[in-house]
């Protein structure tokens, strides 16, 4: 396993990292889950992503059991969680307020059974709250020791710029590290976002590096039974004969690098030294085995244009990426 900086701070991190959306704590038993995240470890990765948002606050607690029974050093780890979205009915249960971000943070420690987490992230803007409210509480967290740094998560370039102006005006401690979602399909963070962060010494952690799995090569043939695929209109819906092929071709790629399409994925993405780490999934300790190995793949500039050539995807920005109607919908309830 090789280690990356996180932006311009000095915490590395593992570049293959293991989170907990969509499984722990819902649909991967609680016990196969600590045996991914042990796994995990045993083969160099040290950081765990999760948010309170997940399973609504399960996969936390998963984490935390998980810790407790485990004989690693927390010290030795790099925990990170996520606060924005509702866990609650209550006007204040959800945003990047100081009532919301004080009340989450004690929740988030209390479920993964520790004193700090190492990166705490803005999962969403808040266009209610002002700035320099939550950079503010965010410092605050981070003199008090519960949290050691903190990220933003789907921020556009403006919103970084504004953060970084605020935490200088202030005094504060500036963001680390933006988490997009970031894959050879889903590309547009390369425009605006990528090159502003990393102006300010941002990082980055992408979330679905496989995009939900069409990248590990399982649905080329169909959708199997059981398979997220089968369970997700979404996910189906990305399963266009212009894509299969895509993936089809990819594929061979692979094949012939005797590699996996996980594996050609995922280093394609660390192909970019802005990358701190590709956070993937894993429903079984196999998953977690095959995807380290992609921190070993370095590829070829001909394979990199070959990729190009098959996906034939400049950057873009996709008319489905609206991370503002959410506010909206909140505005009209409120």
């Amino acid at each position: 396993m090789k280690y990356r900086k996180v932006g311009k701070s000095g915490l590395k991190i593992s570049e293959i990292s293991l989170g907990s959306w969509l499984t722990y704590g819902g649909t991967v038993d609680d016990q196969i889950a600590k045996t991914c995240m042990t796994t995990a470890i045993e083969h160099g990765i040290n950081f765990i992503d999760s948010a309170e948002i997940y399973a609504k606050g399960k996969a936390e607690a998963v984490i935390g059991e998980w810790l407790k029974e485990e004989t690693i050093d927390r010290k030795d780890l790099v925990i990170s969680s996520k606060v924005f979205w509702p866990t609650g009915d209550a006007i204040t249960d959800w945003g990047n307020s100081r009532k919301n971000i004080m009340n989450a943070i004690d929740g988030t420690l209390d479920r993964l059974n520790t004193d700090h987490i190492d990166i705490y992230y803005m999962h969403r803007y808040d266009y209610t709250t002002p700035l320099k409210e939550t950079v503010e509480v965010l410092d605050d967290l981070i003199r008090a020791g519960k949290i050691h740094y903190w990220g933003t998560s789907v921020w556009t370039a403006a919103q970084l710029e504004r953060a970084n102006a605020v935490a200088k005006a202030l005094g504060a401690r500036p963001p680390i590290v933006e988490q997009p979602m970031y894959n050879m399909f889903f590309r547009h963070i390369e425009l605006e976002i990528m090159p502003v962060a990393k102006t300010h010494g941002m990082g980055f952690t992408v979330w679905s590096p496989l995009y939900q799995g069409l990248l590990t090569g399982k649905y080329n043939d169909g959708v199997p039974e059981g398979s997220r695929g089968s369970r997700s209109d979404s996910l189906k819906a990305k399963l266009t004969e212009e894509n299969i092929e895509k993936l089809r071709k990819l594929e061979t790629v692979a094949d012939s690098l005797d590699i996996s399409m996980s594996q050609l994925a995922l280093a394609w993405i660390l192909r970019r030294p802005e990358i701190s780490a590709a956070i993937t999934g894993a429903t079984k300790p196999e998953h977690v085995i095959e995807n380290v190995k992609a921190s070993d793949v370095t590829l070829s500039s001909t394979t990199l244009e070959e990729i190009e050539e098959i996906m034939k995807n400049e950057p873009e920005w996709p008319q489905t990426y609206k991370p503002n109607m959410y506010y909206q919908d909140k505005m009209r309830r409120f």
